[in-house]
């Protein structure tokens, strides 16, 4: 099959709406570029544009995908930072953003989350219980200390 070929201003159209659809990272969008064989400066030129217009906006990213994974997929500190490192997010700009955590909800999710999974745990000798849900809550990329604390 053949590829069908764009203008340069219907390349540019359809990464606006791409970063327009959801919030996206400089990665994201420079990915999706590929699909469209530009020159570098083509690139440039478009990545310039994004910023300009503010469709692409590293830090609106990096919270949105903060809030997105804790809030509706519950995933811990540790998981959501390693998945943006993932995209080139830089670690300052993680810690940054990580104030889109309110820090009575994270300990409320991470109780929540320990005590559902805990109590489905009913066959096992008391460290097995411990140790396995440990591992669960850690898997969801909470904190060992965090963790360990709901133990105490």
């Amino acid at each position: 099959m053949e590829k069908k070929s764009f203008t340069f201003d219907e390349i540019k159209l359809k990464l606006v709406n791409y970063c327009v659809y959801q919030d996206r990272c400089h990665a994201e969008v420079e990915q999706k570029m590929r699909e469209f064989m530009l020159i570098d400066e083509a690139k440039d030129e478009i990545i310039l544009y994004l910023l300009k217009e503010n469709y692409l906006n590293e830090e609106r990213f990096t919270r949105s995908y903060i809030r997105g994974k804790f809030y509706i997929k519950h995933w811990g500190k540790n998981k959501i930072k390693i998945n943006l490192k993932q995209k080139q997010i830089s670690e300052k700009l993680i810690n940054k953003c990580f104030d889109e955590i309110d820090e009575s909800d994270y300990e409320k999710t991470l109780k929540k989350i320990f005590e559902d999974y805990y109590s489905k745990q009913t066959d096992l000798k008391e460290y097995q219980r411990k140790s396995k849900t440990i591992k669960y809550l850690m898997g969801k990329g909470f904190e060992y200390e965090k963790i360990n604390d709901i133990f105490d």
